[in-house]
């Protein structure tokens, strides 16, 4: 089983900008990671509190993927966290060294990658 991890932030509160910002994360960590969907077993994505439009879950829906598991959650609400920032968690039913993916102002989460 391996976790590949990734965000986009400087989202903003519309319906359209959060489930396109949703797809676009979603789909390009599928292209890094050369994911097969059949071996997704979940996907896990977090908002931060001003993000109220709609569930970024319903990216993956919207491109056809109904058989993967996705759940939405509010991220712990830090002082100084970004704005606008969706996270994502896909658990995925393979050992494969992962391609995290961070866009936008969510570079700034993780400098190192």
């Amino acid at each position: 089983m391996t976790g590949i991890r990734g965000a986009i932030a400087e989202v903003t509160n519309t319906s359209i900008d959060i489930i396109e910002s949703s797809k676009d994360l979603f789909k390009e960590l599928l292209e890094l990671n050369n994911l097969d969907i059949s071996k997704i077993v979940s996907v896990i994505f977090t908002v931060t509190h001003d993000l109220t439009e709609a569930f970024p879950a319903k990216a993956i829906r919207d491109l056809g993927y109904t058989s993967v598991s996705a759940i939405d959650t509010l991220a712990p609400n830090i002082s100084n966290d970004l704005k606008g920032c969706i996270r994502i968690l896909i658990h995925y039913d393979d050992d494969i060294v992962p391609n995290h993916l961070y866009l936008g102002e969510a570079k700034n989460l993780r400098p190192d990658r």
